[in-house]
């Protein structure tokens, strides 16, 4: 076994400079060397009782990983890793390790966890460049399973699947692979390559993708039981119906959701000079919320040109919902925080005298409220409440609300018999992800609403346990 490093704090993740990066969409967090890796993987202690495990949402054996990096086997944690998660380099950048696995690693008692996120990436990233050899299909058994949606719950369910020799086909609205990891977190936090060799990967397992495929329009899930022979259906659509505040002046140009405008800078690459689909560059945003997808959508808009951007929350710093890390890189990069802030009115250029004027009705500015903290509400956390006479005017041209997003609801109103409760979530009988209607099975945000990337994924492993057991139980 290796000796091991009694260091109390994390390797540093290298990265761009602030002043470089927030004018590029290369990727921030360049990741570690070799030898950082092999460092940061002897601070392991590798306990006894692995509390690191029993946090993450897919069960990886981390210390076993670790342990393999920390004696140079990189190819063997690449196999470790490969067991339990179809996604890993996507994990090692975009996963909340420290809320999850991170969050009970004994090291963090009296100093920093180890870096667990950044050793799975590193894995990933080493056998990417270094095993061109690709996942050979496994013996079919004869049984066919579909998956609406090629996002992270999709994805795993779908690979899961096809490595105990099920024939899958994936079901995607859009026209790449991917879902949220492909149109909604940013080229500087995950690059699209690394999304297309996972993708690939699972291509190679035998999977089939068709996209521009829009269940409950071209097809429906009783066509693709009666019609195409397929013996389950998983339901990974995700939550892409964005949320609005229902103040004054939204339909103003220049309020874009959250959804809307990293689609067309991710996936249709709006930012690029000769883009098909351009985006409006905003000089002053103000974007609403205070979770990952605020700052990716503040970071974009930086990235575009704009002088000033804004973070705009109703509570305070400490309780933003973003990951720690997103928070300092938004810091550093210039965007400015206003929290204990509530806008409550977009307001629009108007000229009276020139109804033409083509800068009628453009956003000019946003009326907000100062906010404080009252008691805890019912989900914990502090309430916020107005502060009496405290309005004031924000000056901005363009303004970007995250608020969250919920499901579409086209495949629910389509699939007679499939329960949905009044967010419009899919309704399902446990953690196997079972629905109202028999061989259906549901997982990631199309059931929770909007969350993490490796809750779905955990969603989708466990839907393809249970496909598999309902599958065998009918044969």
């Amino acid at each position: 076994m290796a000796q091991r490093n009694m260091s109390p704090t994390k390797c540093p993740m290298p990265s761009l400079a602030p002043d470089y990066r927030n004018k590029v969409f290369e990727e921030v967090a360049t990741g570690y060397t070799y030898e950082m890796a092999v460092e940061e993987a002897r601070r392991c202690l590798h306990c006894k009782n692995k509390p690191c495990v029993t946090a993450c949402p897919v069960q990886i054996d981390i210390p076993a990983f670790i342990e393999k990096v920390a004696n140079e086997d990189m190819e063997g944690a690449f196999e470790i890793l490969n067991k339990q998660s179809s996604l890993p380099a996507v994990c090692g950048r975009v996963c909340p390790q420290e809320t999850q696995c991170e969050s009970k690693c004994v090291r963090g008692i009296k100093g920093e966890p180890v870096g667990i996120g950044r050793l799975e990436r590193f894995v990933a990233d080493w056998h990417r460049e270094h095993n061109a050899e690709k996942p050979v299909p496994p013996a079919s058994n004869g049984h066919k399973v579909a998956v609406i949606g090629a996002g992270p719950a999709g994805l795993t369910c779908a690979g899961d699947l096809a490595r105990m020799g099920y024939k899958v086909t994936i079901y995607e609205a859009l026209h790449v692979a991917g879902g949220v990891l492909s149109y909604g977190i940013p080229e500087f936090r995950l690059p699209k390559a690394i999304v297309n060799s996972e993708v690939d990967n699972l291509r190679a397992l035998g999977v089939d993708i068709e996209t521009d495929m829009v269940i409950g329009k071209v097809l429906t899930i009783d066509e693709l039981f009666d019609d195409m022979g397929f013996e389950a259906v998983f339901i990974g659509s995700g939550a892409g119906l964005p949320r609005f505040m229902g103040i004054p002046g939204e339909s103003l140009k220049g309020v874009y959701s959250a959804n809307e405008f990293l689609t067309r800078i991710n996936l249709m690459k709006a930012y690029l000079p000769d883009s098909k689909t351009p985006i409006r560059h905003g000089n002053r945003v103000a974007v609403v919320g205070g979770g990952n997808v605020a700052m990716d959508a503040a970071r974009c808009a930086k990235r575009l040109g704009a002088e000033e951007v804004y973070i705009v929350y109703r509570r305070g710093m400490q309780e933003l919902p973003a990951r720690r890390e997103e928070v300092e890189h938004a810091e550093e990069e210039g965007i400015i925080f206003k929290t204990l802030t509530n806008p409550v009115e977009v307001l629009g250029y108007n000229n009276p005298e020139d109804p033409r004027d083509p800068r009628n009705g453009e956003v000019v500015g946003m009326k907000c409220v100062e906010m404080e903290l009252g008691e805890p509400d019912a989900s914990g956390r502090r309430r916020p409440i107005v502060k009496e006479g405290s309005e004031f005017t924000l000056d901005i041209d363009t303004m970007i609300m995250a608020l969250g997003t919920s499901p579409n609801p086209l495949i629910r109103s389509t699939t007679p018999g499939l329960d949905a409760d009044r967010h419009g979530c899919i309704i399902t009988k446990g953690e196997d992800g079972l629905t109202s209607r028999e061989g259906v099975y549901a997982g990631g945000d199309a059931v929770t609403g909007a969350a993490t990337v490796i809750l779905a994924m955990g969603a989708g492993k466990n839907a393809a346990a249970a496909i598999d057991e309902y599958i065998k139980s009918k044969n």
